[in-house]
């Protein structure tokens, strides 16, 4: 069984241009174990044979670091153990002499097992780079970034600002300039208000959110308010924003960040024409349930927006039990439209609050699509006597989107209540703790990879996903999506498959 699991994943290595080791040691170790069910020693020399050329393999690809070779050698080493065991009982019953020595073998393999087990527990050196840092790139002037437009500086999750003040050489220097206080004191035992916001920058003017969804705008220079708005959202627990949406109406829908521009004479006012409203706004979900929309300039509702600046994300989601339902992740801001999910409840009861993830039109407020399970058309109006389907995976933290593949992606987290599995349906069993990629324009599924099967270990997809472009080998760039999980795993996707 371990020969055949190697060689199926083997072969599909190979075709996508990986390594032809596990190929190789899983027809090496499926013969090996076919000649040892038939009680032949020359399996038990095939497998020798193919493990010392596993620990060769294994030092070259890995070198001397420990983890690394633990995962390649452990178990194989453990059937080694196990053949070298069963090579006396091998040799007897073909009526051949000797074999005693396999039991020295065997007491090697044990004790490096044992010490391989014991060193687990050792704490490890910190793994340092294999060349020198790279030498800091000066900035152009023209490729000077001026904004943060979004939580992750770009709808891609990159988190990199082009700027090049600041660096490794010169950070401990950094002194205060200004502090600031929003009024709203997080007060938490675990469970409670925590500050946990990622400021925008939108020019000169520094937008936040507090815990209890208090939103200010400060000069970034000097800290100074601009305005504040303050929506009076209340929960029983979880108070936290993490973050904000922004649409400017003037911009190219691309998600990428605004680079300083060229100096231009100022624009001359048209007389009599009234200062456009909300062309700039702000865009915050509550911990209440509702998603606001704000002019940026001013911090007032804008009334073309739901209705007077605001949507209640309670329609349709049935009964919600105080603080089972609250929205903490900074919305995402997709060419037109403002997507939300919400986090739900962990660990409670079965039946809780929908994971539904919604897309509405970010002028007006009206509901573009939503992705529910239960549903097949995401982008046809919902009945309003229908409710979205309970207790389905949710998306509590933040998501990526791609304007150029038009597809939005959705880290999942688990069904709830999470550690129990006896009333999940196939599809809650299928996208919970997933990357789920939707069209942008209909909200229609394209394609899904889960990172945990049947979790029951609260192994929610924590982290916005980042895209990136990486080499293919071939002297072009593959679309990659990266994305972190709570099982201290990192995977590597094709984004648009």
């Amino acid at each position: 069984l371990f020969g055949l699991a190697l060689l199926v994943g083997g072969i599909r290595l190979v075709q996508l241009g990986g390594s032809w080791y596990f190929l190789l040691m899983g027809a090496a170790s499926l013969v090996a174990g076919g000649l040892l069910a038939a009680r032949r020693p020359l399996g038990a020399v095939l497998y020798g044979v193919a493990f010392v050329a596993t620990v060769a393999w294994a030092l070259a690809d890995a070198g001397l670091e420990f983890w690394p070779l633990v995962s390649r050698l452990v178990m194989p080493a453990v059937l080694a153990l196990l053949v070298a065991l069963a090579w006396p009982a091998l040799k007897r019953g073909r009526g051949l002499p000797g074999g005693r020595g396999a039991y020295a073998v065997s007491a090697v393999l044990l004790v490096g097992l044992l010490a391989t087990a014991v060193s687990a527990f050792q704490p490890r050196p910190v793994v340092t780079a294999g060349a020198d840092r790279p030498a800091v790139v000066p900035v152009a002037r023209e490729r000077q970034q001026r904004d943060w437009m979004h939580w992750g500086n770009t709808t891609a999750g990159t988190r990199f600002a082009a700027l090049d003040q600041i660096t490794p050489d010169n950070v401990d220097q950094l002194q205060v300039a200004w502090t600031a206080h929003t009024g709203d004191v997080p007060q938490s035992d675990g469970f409670g208000a925590e500050d946990q916001v990622t400021p925008l920058q939108i020019g000169q003017t520094l937008f936040v959110c507090t815990p209890h969804n208090r939103v200010v705008a400060m000069d970034v220079d000097s800290g100074q308010q601009r305005w504040s708005f303050d929506p009076k959202a209340t929960a029983p627990n979880w108070q936290r924003c993490r973050g904000l949406g922004y649409f400017d109406a003037s911009l190219p829908p691309t998600g990428v960040p605004t680079a300083a521009p060229a100096p231009a004479a100022p624009a001359a006012a048209v007389p009599g024409a009234a200062p456009a409203v909300c062309e700039k706004r702000i865009l915050m979900t509550s911990i209440d349930a509702r998603l606001f929309a704000l002019d940026a300039a001013t911090g007032k509702a804008c009334p073309d927006f739901g209705v007077n600046g605001v949507v209640d994300l309670k329609v349709g989601m049935g009964e919600i039990k105080p603080g089972f339902y609250t929205l903490t992740a900074a919305p995402l801001v997709a060419g037109e439209l403002v997507i939300i999910g919400g986090r739900v409840a962990d660990n409670i009861e079965v039946g809780e609050p929908s994971g539904v993830v919604r897309a509405y039109n970010v002028r007006s407020g009206a509901l573009a699509w939503v992705w529910d399970l239960s549903r097949e058309t995401p982008d046809v109006p919902l009945d309003p006597s229908i409710h979205y389907t309970r207790a389905t995976p949710n998306v509590w933290t933040s998501m990526a989107y791609d304007p150029q593949l038009g597809l939005v992606y959705l880290p999942t987290g688990n069904t709830t209540p999470d550690q129990w599995a006896g009333e999940r349906t196939p599809q809650d069993d299928k996208y919970s703790s997933a990357v789920v990629a939707l069209d942008v324009a209909t909200g229609k599924e394209r394609w899904v990879y889960q990172t945990v099967h049947h979790d029951l270990w609260d192994y929610d997809l924590p982290a916005q996903p980042t895209l990136t472009d990486v080499p293919d080998g071939k002297g072009g760039t593959l679309p990659a999506l990266l994305q972190i999980t709570k099982a201290g795993q990192v995977f590597m996707l094709n984004r648009a498959t």
